[in-house]
């Protein structure tokens, strides 16, 4: 048999890739964890229907992983963000999530998470050269 490597736009293809191992993964998980998968996405709009922010994220077996926070940069610091946390907080709890993950850029909203009581479990450094990719 012969295989071949082959890069590629093929959504197909990445769907069957993510189904492959999302199988897989089942194998290895109590049988109330299977099928617990839920995209959630919060938006932030203004009174014109405008997006100003909003946090994307999903559930996956027992917790919550967040994959986008933003604010517009000319409402930060008013709360929204704070918000919009709280939300999808509530959220996994009523899903009975046992962790949320996340990871920012040091120059993104480190200090943010750390304030509402989010803790650094691993950094790698070099990021952009410059800055550090925090979990």
């Amino acid at each position: 048999m012969q295989y071949n490597i082959s890069q590629e736009q093929n959504d197909r293809k990445k769907s069957l890739v993510n189904n492959k191992l999302y199988e897989y993964n089942l194998k290895h998980f109590p049988n109330d964890l299977r099928g617990r998968y839920q995209e959630i996405n919060l938006f932030l709009t203004d009174e014109n229907d405008q997006i100003c922010g909003g946090i994307l994220g999903e559930i996956c077996w027992n917790w919550l992983e967040i994959h986008t926070l933003m604010i517009d940069e000319d409402i930060r610091g008013l709360g929204y963000g704070s918000k919009l946390l709280v939300e999808i907080e509530q959220i996994a709890l009523h899903n009975k999530c046992d962790f949320i993950k996340v990871d920012t850029l040091s120059f993104q909203a480190l200090d943010f998470y750390q304030n509402h009581g989010y803790q650094v479990y691993g950094t790698l450094d070099n990021v952009g050269r410059d800055h550090q990719h925090h979990y």
